[in-house]
């Protein structure tokens, strides 16, 4: 089969996928991995082989990130179920709330999208977007799009977020997670401040179906602790600080190598859950843990297999030798540079929906920057600092653009009081602003620092 045959074998392969996921409603897990089995036999993978190769690519996952995406998804539910984030977009609200409402209902969102769901931050936060407009008379429409973007913006971007932890396992960079979650933190930040003004502007044009007189302070109190809800998103991140600290300075054997220790992503994490526990006791819920980690395993699961069954198309890609056909147009992909990831995460998120899938998906074509084989080394990107910027662009595709076939679309309209057609016209242009904002701010740094 000639080069251009095999990119468009590649390319109806991919097509297929998405129209199997978005029109005939089959479920990511078999779409991505009956494309990875098509794939492997029309490339020409010998089909004694084939097994092998499928079975490697879906246990890398387990044996890489998979632990991190349960413990991130359980400290995100314990933080729902005890109040704890809510207690989070209180503390903002203090802060910030009376004099810039919106600017609070951007940065709640913003921090309670680390650890939580965007979907389920939305439910549980706007409730406080409400009252925060009716005592302050701001527009409710300007406050719920500033929660909803803040909350997309950490969601595709910030670990312990399960779609940016599954693309830095897949990219080879479960180990550089701190660099993850700096460079999320600030292009997340940045890409928010086109969407502050858009929403302050379409705010006062559109209206919300519960006006400010009937809007009730209805969101439940909570007793919960600020400091304790903070506690499991800074821990991790402090403890990974000092696993780079320990490879970058010479330090004594057993404190560089306690460092490194604690700063491993797996074991940040798991003592971060453990901080957790407080929590649980405050709210007198130490008998409903069970539960709640029954929950958040229901909810990694379906992540975890999504996220295994991309790194067997990835593995795929590899062993059928599609690798070195793309490096035949080499220099024509990489004049795209980082538009070339964010382009196929913006077709998958657009065609199916989900920023997580579009995000896992991407990633696992991308393969680890250390694998010569991959396609992210023969698009040049070779460095931890390239494969992250990969990452963060993947992330800017996965947030282009959330429309009807987007969960977080209805529920930012439904429990926003948005009409849906004015969804279109403030939602999904919003987010194709940040998406575009954010590739933008990537390209420029890829530029800069490559």
């Amino acid at each position: 089969m000639t080069a251009i045959g095999t990119i468009l074998l590649f390319g109806a392969a991919i097509a297929l996928m998405i129209v199997a996921i978005a029109r005939f409603k089959i479920h990511p897990f078999l779409s991505i991995l009956g494309t990875a089995l098509l794939l492997a036999i029309l490339l020409g993978i010998p089909l004694v082989k084939i097994p092998d190769v499928l079975g490697k690519g879906f246990s890398s996952i387990f044996t890489g990130i998979g632990l991190v995406i349960i413990f991130g998804t359980l400290i995100g539910n314990i933080l729902e179920r005890t109040g704890g984030a809510v207690a989070l977009a209180r503390a903002v609200e203090r802060v910030v709330g009376k004099r810039h409402p919106q600017l609070a209902m951007m940065l709640i969102g913003w921090i309670v999208s680390i650890p939580v769901f965007c979907d389920s931050g939305f439910v549980l936060v706007s409730p406080i977007g409400k009252s925060l407009a009716k005592r302050s008379g701001a527009s409710p429409a300007a406050l719920m799009l500033a929660l909803a973007a803040g909350l997309f913006a950490s969601h595709v971007f910030i670990p312990p977020t399960p779609g940016p932890i599954a693309a830095a396992g897949m990219m080879g960079l479960e180990n550089n997670l701190l660099l993850i979650i700096g460079l999320g933190a600030v292009i997340s930040l940045l890409s928010l401040i086109p969407a502050y003004f858009f929403a302050g502007w379409i705010g006062k044009r559109i209206s919300t179906t519960e006006p400010l007189s009937e809007i009730t302070d209805t969101e439940k109190e909570t007793r919960c602790n600020a400091a304790m809800s903070f506690l499991p998103i800074v821990v991790p991140i402090v403890l990974m600080a000092l696993g780079s600290v320990a490879s970058l300075v010479n330090l004594p054997p057993t404190l560089s190598d306690a460092f490194t220790f604690l700063g491993k992503p797996t074991i940040a994490l798991m003592i971060a859950l453990l901080c957790c526990i407080p929590l649980l006791m405050k709210q007198k819920m130490t008998g409903k843990f069970y539960d709640i980690t029954q929950k958040a395993l229901m909810t990694a699961g379906p992540i975890i297999f999504i996220t295994a069954a991309g790194s067997v198309l990835g593995n795929v890609i590899v062993e059928s030798g599609f690798i070195d056909i793309i490096k035949d147009f080499g220099d024509s992909l990489k004049t795209l540079g980082m538009l070339f990831p964010f382009i196929i995460a913006t077709i998958l998120k657009s065609a199916q929906g989900s920023s997580t899938v579009a995000i896992t998906t991407t990633a696992s074509m991308m393969g680890m920057f250390s694998d010569s084989g991959s396609m992210m080394s023969a698009l040049g990107f070779t460095s931890p600092l390239a494969a992250a910027l990969v990452v963060m662009a993947i992330g800017a595709g996965a947030m282009t653009v959330s429309h009807a076939n987007d969960s977080y679309f209805w529920v930012v309209t439904g429990f926003g009081g948005i009409k849906a057609r004015d969804g279109y016209r403030s939602m999904t242009l919003m987010t194709l602003i940040m998406g575009l904002t954010a590739i933008a701010l990537i390209a420029l740094a890829a530029a800069i620092f490559l």
